[in-house]
C-alpha cells in the first residue's frame, strides 16, 4: 500500500481533490489554462507573420545549383 494510508487502508493520508483543496486545485489548472490560451493567441499572429515571411522569402530567392552541406 502507499505511504500514508495507514494500517487498514485509507487512514489519516493524504487525499487528492478533499476538502477545499480540490477548489484550489482546480482555480490553479484554469488559471494555468487561461495563461496558455492567452498566450497562444498573442503568439500566434507572429508566428504565422514569420511563416508567410518565410514563404515569400523563399519564392523570390534565385534558385541555389550548387549543393555545399558545409
Amino acid at each position: 500500500m502507499p505511504r500514508g494510508m495507514g494500517r487498514y487502508g485509507r487512514g489519516r493520508g493524504f487525499y487528492p481533490l478533499s476538502g477545499v483543496y480540490w477548489i484550489i486545485e482546480l482555480l490553479i489548472l484554469l488559471g494555468i489554462l487561461y495563461f496558455m490560451v492567452k498566450l497562444l493567441l498573442v503568439a500566434l499572429p507572429y508566428a504565422l507573420g514569420l511563416l508567410v515571411l518565410i514563404i515569400i522569402w523563399e519564392l523570390i530567392r534565385p534558385p541555389q545549383r550548387v549543393f555545399r552541406p558545409f
